[in-house]
């Protein structure tokens, strides 16, 4: 009836005035990152859902407008961005709410059991040496940016890339080739290494940030335009191809309704593995602490590190049992949803307004991002790589185990591993890379 359209009408109005009106009312009251408008984190997660559901109801919609609209924007994106959008206007703050790290610890691994549990490693294995082509060129695009960004800043404002003793902008730049090549661990290993001062240090790790989550809003959106980028690098997509059509057919023939008892085994599969792996990881991360503290620089003495190795390795040996027809029942679709959560904190990191508040800086940030994303693509065309390998290698380097999972996801949820395995290479090779750049850097 008429009634009935209209009140759907104002559902769909609902969620949109009155984030509007947070926007609204935050920026015109004062509230900002280090004062939000929310600083409750239930209320904060609850707020995130919403955002994600009426996302995915409007994408599903059959609505010419969504239609057309979604297939410009990809969702993904809009789970990234509006998140990102309300932190910046101080909605809500990451500097208040630990839903990132709490999606990271909780969240990320169930997520990366549950995706590997059905996976073809065969046909993975089959992708070739590209995605590792692909990898080494990312890392090499960070360690090459770096030297060349602050030339061109040099020739442009040398007062940017300046300084002197600990605080030199050099230094500090060490920091973000640590980060973009490995991780945290390997970004603390610089500042050590480089003995980094904290007012250049505390800056960096604010290029770092916004820099690389720009580039991974660059990348979600890139993603909903691959057969276009594909196309366009000639790339040959047939080994990707051929594994998702292998994932769907499996799907379809293990296919069936799910019962209570079946999505509380998938749960408690994912909840269980992640509970045994942090066990095992923090006794590992400390056994290689006490007696071979050098491993550091590989990462081995991180609990986190060997959590997303840990869960991964599980679900890759579950893949070979007949666990994997809980596929049947929606494993990979419930690692979505703890995806998708994952997305939008880590979207919640984006500061928009940070574009303004040390531009020199950050252009140095983005000339290196810039270098480092050219030299992909132009690898990429000359080896015909399709953008599944284009988009992980940068964020096996850049992004590192959190979100390299999230973009190979994205593409189809049977290539998380993939992102996980380039993210560790990432952690191994990270300080060496750094190193080497910071090396050049000083130079």
């Amino acid at each position: 009836t008429a009634q009935d359209k209209a009140l759907v009408a104002m559902a769909w109005l609902a969620l949109p005035v009155a984030l509007v009106v947070c926007v609204i009312v935050a920026t015109t009251t004062g509230h900002s990152r280090n004062n939000p408008l929310v600083k409750d984190d239930i209320v904060v997660f609850g707020m995130l859902m919403a955002i994600l559901c009426w996302i995915f109801q409007s994408e599903s919609s059959k609505t010419p407008f969504w239609r057309k609209f979604y297939k410009a924007v990809p969702s993904l994106l809009l789970c990234y961005f509006i998140p990102g959008l309300m932190a910046s206007a101080g909605v809500f703050s990451p500097n208040f709410s630990k839903l990132n790290e709490v999606c990271s610890s909780y969240m990320l691994p169930p997520c990366l059991v549950l995706l590997t549990l059905s996976v073809d490693l065969k046909e993975v294995l089959k992708l070739g040496p590209k995605a590792l082509i692909m990898f080494f060129t990312g890392t090499a695009g960070v360690i090459i940016g770096g030297p060349l960004s602050v030339l061109i800043m040099h020739a442009i404002a040398p007062s940017v890339v300046g300084g002197t003793g600990a605080n030199a902008v050099w230094r500090g730049l060490t920091c973000i080739a640590g980060s973009w090549i490995g991780g945290s661990a390997n970004q603390l290993a610089m500042k050590e290494v480089f003995d980094v001062g904290r007012d250049v240090f505390s800056m960096v790790v604010a290029v770092d940030v916004v820099t690389a989550n720009l580039w991974m809003g660059v990348l979600l959106f890139l993603i909903g335009k691959t057969e276009v980028i594909d196309n366009a690098l000639k790339a040959d997509t047939s080994a990707i191809t051929a594994l998702r059509i292998k994932m769907e057919r499996f799907q379809k023939q293990v296919q069936r309704i799910p019962t209570t008892t079946d999505l509380m085994t998938i749960a408690c599969l994912g909840i269980v593995t992640t509970g045994i792996a942090q066990w095992v990881g923090t006794g590992l991360a400390t056994m290689f602490a006490t007696y071979a503290p050098g491993t550091a620089k590989f990462s081995l003495t991180d609990s986190f590190f060997w959590l997303i190795v840990l869960t991964t390795s599980a679900g890759l040996v579950m893949s070979f049992t007949q666990i994997k027809k809980l596929e049947g029942v929606g494993a990979s679709k419930l690692g979505s949803v703890f995806l998708y959560i994952l997305v939008a904190t880590i979207g919640m990191q984006m500061d928009v307004t940070a574009l303004v508040k040390n531009p020199g800086l950050l252009a140095v940030g983005v000339i290196w991002m810039t270098c480092h994303v050219c030299l992909l693509f132009i690898v990429a065309r000359l080896i015909k790589a399709p953008l599944f390998f284009l988009a992980v290698g940068s964020q096996a380097n850049v992004g590192g185990a959190a979100s390299a999972p999230v973009i190979a996801a994205a593409f189809h949820p049977a290539l998380a591993p993939v992102g996980v395995l380039l993210a560790v290479l990432g952690y191994c090779l990270g300080t060496y890379g750094a190193v080497v750049c910071g090396y050049l850097l000083r130079a």
